[in-house]
């Protein structure tokens, strides 16, 4: 069985998203005693960090007591092979599905509009060798405005 739950390299999965992987992956490795998951990143290390460090939260909540060493020897290939979260966002995200799975965070589902991006303490613009922002908004992991270069 093989499952595509790919994102774009650098980037935070949705929670959404994060939920389904964990759920698809707790519900293969709960089906028999034999079966295993393998994951395959064709980015870097982080988005498997990802992957792995949201399970281990995933599963520490779900998990029945005879899956404590599986999770013992999953952290200690993380911490062992899997470059940590690196990216920021990839942190944030970790911290965020943690506070869902104790409902110490509620997903809001209400839409959300970016009116404004305020920048402070920026360079000088327009200068020689001074500083040009450039601001991509993505929507859904779609790209849905890309300020000029």
């Amino acid at each position: 069985q093989v499952l595509d739950f790919g994102w774009p390299d650098l980037h935070t999965p949705a929670l959404e998203k994060i939920c389904s992987i964990c759920k698809a992956m707790d519900t293969w490795l709960n089906a028999a005693a034999h079966n295993v998951v393998v994951l395959h990143n064709k980015g870097n290390r982080g988005r498997l960090g990802v992957v792995v460090a949201a399970y281990m939260h995933y599963s520490n909540i779900s998990a029945s007591a005879d899956q404590a060493l599986d999770r013992f020897a999953m952290k200690r290939f993380y911490e062992d092979k899997v470059v940590p979260v690196g990216q920021p966002s990839q942190k944030r995200y970790i911290h965020y599905f943690s506070g869902l799975l104790s409902g110490s965070i509620k997903m809001n589902n209400k839409p959300l509009f970016l009116h404004h991006v305020i920048m402070h303490g920026i360079p000088i613009f327009e200068a020689k060798g001074g500083c040009r922002p450039f601001l991509k908004i993505y929507q859904a992991m779609q790209p849905v405005y890309t300020s000029g270069i």
